[in-house]
């Protein structure tokens, strides 16, 4: 059975026979899908994004199925909120003395990378998308691997170039005089896992993910230029507590491996330049600091 947040008063309007119900008006909706489904109750709810999981979890409650509580799915809509229980359970983002905690942020963001990926490739079958054409293209591997390894120092002469620019023009903008990731490189433990981690989370995830996003915005989001324009703008902002001179130069770098998904149609290239890079970023921490 599906629930779909639409206008109640037309009779199916999408023909999929979807109960309607209104994600800001939880009340009714949870009394909608109860109504609907009270002679075939489910074994399970799943919500796909992040407005109706507290709906989901009221669904949970009244049939009781196992599932999150609403209040802790409450929080998840609400980023303080999360910090504050992850907290109270031992999960801290920081450590006591402010730097981060290498334990969690590895964690979370390997995790973050499976559940990401895993969306990517339900909505690319959903809408019958071979997956490894959508975002590898019909390009040899090999080729794109070896443009790959090339797009390393290239990504890096960007950020420089970028750096450069940003501390002749507004050198204000380096509001942050040392990296805060450099402290998950503490000793050779962390410093592997932080190399596996920034591969995978930064090579594999956020590449699929400027793919994906990419490829719906030029087939049904007004074209591939504005969907790169948008997401390296939020690429940037996401790196924004390493400091707005780097939060800009990410955003062009991110612009930049978008460009080449687009001519390339394949997130290969980027993928490998991506990982390396990072790599390099980490090795750089070990060597130089931050």
């Amino acid at each position: 059975m599906f629930a779909s947040d639409r206008c109640d008063q037309l009779e199916d309007p999408w023909w999929d026979q979807a109960i309607p119900i209104r994600f800001h008006d939880e009340a009714a909706s949870l009394g909608s899908i109860v109504k609907a489904m009270r002679s075939a109750p489910p074994d399970g709810v799943i919500a796909v994004g992040d407005q109706p999981v507290t709906i989901a979890a009221r669904v949970h409650e009244a049939f009781r199925l196992p599932g999150n509580p609403p209040a802790s799915a409450l929080a998840t809509r609400n980023k303080l909120e999360s910090r504050k229980m992850l907290a109270a359970g031992g999960l801290q983002a920081k450590t006591a003395d402010g730097r981060f905690n290498a334990p969690f942020i590895f964690s979370l963001t390997l995790l973050d990378t499976v559940l990401l990926v895993g969306l990517v490739v339900f909505f690319l079958r959903a809408h019958r998308e071979p997956v490894g054409e959508a975002l590898f293209g019909r390009r040899r591997l090999g080729r794109e691997f070896l443009l790959g390894v090339a797009l390393v120092p290239a990504s890096f002469v960007v950020v420089i170039l970028s750096l450069l620019v940003v501390q002749l023009v507004a050198p204000s903008w380096r509001n942050v005089p040392q990296n805060p990731f450099a402290d998950l490189a503490r000793n050779a433990t962390d410093t592997v896992i932080f190399a596996f981690v920034v591969m995978i989370a930064g090579g594999v995830r956020e590449e699929i993910q400027r793919g994906f996003i990419l490829r719906r915005f030029d087939q049904y989001l007004g074209g591939g230029t504005v969907g790169l324009a948008l997401f390296s703008l939020l690429f940037g902002l996401g790196h924004i507590e390493q400091g707005y001179d780097v939060a800009l130069a990410t955003a062009i770098l991110g612009a930049f491996w978008g460009w080449i998904f687009l001519r390339r149609r394949s997130v290969a290239a980027p993928m490998v330049g991506h990982a390396g890079f990072n790599l390099l970023q980490v090795a750089k921490f070990v060597l130089w600091g931050a």
